[in-house]
């Protein structure tokens, strides 16, 4: 590791917190700010007539403790490279910490070379984070936890599953013989933890995708859901096609009322359209990602938007502190 880049790692006296924002979550950011009751500070995102992205800081952060919050989802490019400036315009006015608060990593699915001749867009974009300057991340549930590898510089990758569960606590008295689904075998450990949390039954969904065009093909139940309220859990709703068919597949082997729970809203293409017209009592998902008014309205009242800015802001306070994060979730 070079000098400059250790002796930044190796510094423990920090300033006080200040938090920055570019445009891609700017809903969020100002619930963070509000929790921790400290305002967001000004800077202008400038886009020029060439497309090319112009940032200025209004004021001074010469020996502070920077958080830049900031989701890389849709537009990509422009939200990704508008956290990659940021940073970088962060280090070069003298900062003494940054830290990249990403609620949403984008190409997380890019995690491995699994066919010839393709990329790991995902190590290239934590490549791209630490070269920009981030002398440290925090981001939400990883698509695969293997991506932490991909980071040189420390980091919390936090979880929405608390959050989730309170929510499900609170509602499950209503529920008929409530059971787990998960939509993916990939995710059916984390559904186990949502079904002892809850002390309820676990079913699962074995699928086979194909191609490289984020089509999958729901293949089988395993377990039961007949007469039963089944909570469908994933991580992310991306076209919606696997949701769409989690969900058609469990009512036709008898499921009751149908619950949909998940993490990042990425809700591509016509996902809101699809997911809005099926037979789903309370769709669940956070505010990691930004929802369009005019796909929430698709919704109507089926919409639940569970918000991380508190886990996001008690996580800045004790990074800032010096506090363990673990102690959150008793760890």
């Amino acid at each position: 590791m070079p000098s400059a880049i250790r002796f930044r790692h190796e510094r423990m006296n920090f300033g006080d917190v200040k938090l920055y924002t570019g445009t891609a979550c700017p809903d969020l950011a100002a619930s963070v700010a509000n929790y921790l009751n400290v305002p967001l500070c000004d800077r202008d995102v400038v886009t020029f007539p060439n497309d090319n992205l112009f940032v200025k800081l209004h004021s001074s952060v010469r020996g502070q403790d920077c958080y830049v919050i900031q989701t890389t989802s849709a537009p990509v490019h422009r939200n990704l490279m508008e956290l990659l400036i940021m940073i970088q315009t962060l280090r070069l006015d003298s900062a003494a910490r940054i830290t990249a608060v990403i609620p949403y990593l984008c190409y997380a699915r890019s995690d491995k070379k699994d066919q010839p001749r393709i990329p790991i867009t995902a190590r290239l974009v934590a490549d791209m984070i630490e070269v920009a300057g981030a002398d440290r991340y925090v981001t939400m549930d990883l698509h695969a936890g293997q991506i932490q590898g991909f980071f040189s510089i420390p980091g919390d990758v936090l979880t929405a599953f608390y959050i989730h569960i309170d929510y499900l606590r609170s509602i499950k008295d209503r529920m008929q013989s409530p059971v787990v689904v998960t939509a993916d075998l990939g995710f059916a450990k984390k559904a186990r933890n949502y079904a002892a949390s809850l002390n309820i039954p676990l079913s699962f969904i074995e699928k086979r995708r194909m191609g490289n065009d984020a089509k999958a093909q729901a293949l089988t139940l395993i377990g039961d859901v007949y007469d039963r309220d089944a909570i469908i859990v994933d991580d992310e709703v991306d076209t919606g096609g696997s949701i769409a068919q989690a969900v058609n597949l469990v009512k036709d082997n008898g499921a009751r009322n149908v619950y949909v729970i998940f993490v990042h809203p990425v809700l591509s293409l016509n996902a809101a359209d699809r997911l809005a017209a099926l037979p789903v009592t309370e769709f669940i998902a956070t505010d990691t990602i930004p929802i369009p008014p005019e796909k929430r309205a698709l919704f109507g009242d089926r919409l639940r938007i569970l918000s991380v800015a508190p886990l996001l802001g008690e996580v800045i306070r004790r990074a800032n502190e010096g506090r363990s994060v673990g102690e959150l979730f008793n760890e």
